[in-house]
Formats: C-alpha cells, sequence, structure tokens
C-alpha cells in the first residue's frame, strides 16, 4: 500500500518561509472536521523553521531545518491519547482529532519533537496533518511542497519498500531515531544541520610577498588516525565538514613543497575556524 512521506532538503532550505506561510494560510480561519480545527492567528508554526548557525568570521555557515509532525509509524501522542483523540492512517498520515482531543494538553509534551501546538483558546493540541484534506482531494503533494522555490521539500506517496530503497540509495535520514518513533519526514544531506565543521586559510612568502596559497595538502587526523584530506583552493582556503560536535582533538598536517610541514592541534566544540595560517619558508638545501 502508498504511503505519503516528506523528504526535506537541508541545504536548499533558505528560510523563505512559503511552506510556513501556505501552512497558515490553508489553517488559519479555516474548519476541516475530522482533520484540523482552525489555528491561531498567531503563535503556532505547525511548519517551523529552525535555524543554526556555526563557525566564526569570515567562515560562518547558516542552516535551516524545517520541523513538522513527522508523521510516525510509532507516534508518542497516540501512546498519549485518550479515547482515541489521535489515529494513524493506513496511509502514513498522523490525526489529532480536532474534537475528540480537547483538553488533551498532555500530547504537546508527549512529541519529542516539539511539533505539537497548543491552542489556548480552544484547548486542543494541534499538529501539520499533512494537507490530508487537500490529498483526499486528489492533490498529488503538500501546499508546502508545491510553493517550495528551490524544492527543498518533496511529498512521495510510494509503497515502504520503494520508501527505504530510496533511503539507502539518497542516503536519507531522520530527526532523532533513536527515539524509535519511525518518522515518516525525512531529510537529506542533514550532516549540514548536525554536523561541524574545520576551516582556515594558508598564506606563505611568495616572492618576498606574502601570499595566499594554493594547492597545499592537508590531512586531519583524530586518535593518530587520518580521517580526511583536502587541498587549499586559489585563495588558501580549506574545509573539513562532516565532523561530529563536541569530538575533541584533532591534529592537523599542512605540507607544500615551496615550505616547510606544519602541524596543529584543533579542538572541535562547535565549528573551528583557524586565524590565517602562514606556512613558514623551507631552509635552503
Amino acid at each position: 500500500m502508498k504511503k505519503w512521506n516528506l523528504v526535506i532538503d537541508v541545504p536548499k532550505c533558505f528560510n523563505c518561509n512559503a511552506c510556513a506561510l501556505v501552512c497558515h494560510d490553508e489553517y488559519y480561519d479555516n474548519e476541516f472536521p475530522g482533520v484540523a480545527a482552525s489555528m491561531p492567528r498567531l503563535g503556532h508554526r505547525w511548519i517551523d523553521i529552525r535555524q543554526r548557525e556555526t563557525g566564526k568570521f569570515p567562515v560562518v555557515e547558516v542552516s535551516y531545518l524545517p520541523v513538522t509532525c513527522n508523521h510516525c509509524d510509532n507516534p508518542p501522542c497516540m501512546k498519549a491519547a485518550k479515547d482515541g483523540a489521535v489515529t494513524k492512517r493506513e496511509d502514513g498520515i498522523v490525526i489529532i482529532d480536532p474534537v475528540k482531543a480537547k483538553g488533551q494538553k498532555q500530547l504537546v509534551a508527549a512529541c519529542p519533537y516539539g511539533a505539537i501546538w497548543w491552542n489556548e483558546e480552544k484547548q486542543l493540541p494541534q499538529a501539520w496533518p499533512f494537507d490530508a484534506h487537500l490529498l483526499d482531494a486528489g492533490w498529488k503533494e503538500t501546499r508546502g511542497a508545491q510553493v517550495c522555490p528551490t524544492r527543498a521539500m518533496t511529498a512521495i506517496h510510494v509503497d515502504d519498500e520503494e520508501m527505504q530503497r530510496r533511503v539507502r540509495e539518497e542516503k536519507l535520514e531522520v530527526l532523532h531515531p533513536e527515539y524509535g518513533t519511525k518518522p515518516r519526514v525525512y531529510y537529506r544531506n542533514l550532516d549540514r544541520w548536525t554536523k561541524v565543521f574545520v576551516a582556515g586559510s594558508v598564506a606563505g612568502e611568495i616572492g618576498g610577498v606574502i601570499e595566499c596559497v594554493e594547492g597545499a595538502k592537508l590531512t586531519l587526523e583524530k586518535d593518530g588516525r587520518e580521517i580526511a584530506r583536502a587541498t587549499s583552493d586559489p585563495y588558501g582556503d580549506f574545509r573539513f565538514s562532516g565532523l561530529a560536535e563536541g569530538s575533541g582533538s584533532y591534529r592537523l598536517h599542512i605540507t607544500d613543497p615551496r615550505f616547510a610541514a606544519k602541524a596543529l592541534e584543533v579542538t572541535l566544540g562547535q565549528s573551528a575556524v583557524l586565524d590565517n595560517i602562514v606556512l613558514d619558508t623551507r631552509p635552503a638545501a
């Protein structure tokens, strides 16, 4: 049986908020019986664009992560609900019943992703219902996916076997797999959000002037083992991405036949941006 999934390509999201705005347009001051009551005019972001900044001047990386109801196959909100207030449809969509869920504020705390919002006026927990009413009416994608200018968000309607094939081949990931909720919202290039980097610039004396060093060979070691290689670009810049945040000590080696080899210690908490690294001129033979 085909089920609905959402795939979000993290680097393609640039915080235009189009998906969040059409979500508000769809659900504010509109009632969809059995699917969703009207969302508040202010305060709710059923598609929430979260921001992360890492690095420091002159190398700063800003990433955006759309987070919404994950439509989990093992939804914690369903376990916390009473009287059948949360249901899991055969097509994979999780629905918080706008009538049965009234007063059940415990659903907000039950979501480990912070994707359920409390409507104080209606005394109702609410979340993005995957535009179920539109899909039931024949739509082929959600409104957020439809308006995304970079196609960072894509709705996919396939059976589980096909979806898992895509997960493997496209290296898709879910948020916090350790929660065991089995989300149906997948992310491409999630490292952009979860990992950090080491970056810097290499310079040296060339013709009596300190110039950018292009073509320097750099290796990054962890616990005495080489884990990555890079080459400085025409501006002397280099970057090692995909490193674990808070992963501690690394050793950076720099070699270039025009200069003496150099090694630096790097400690990673957040991303590390090294000050301009000036290589020493190789002593004459």
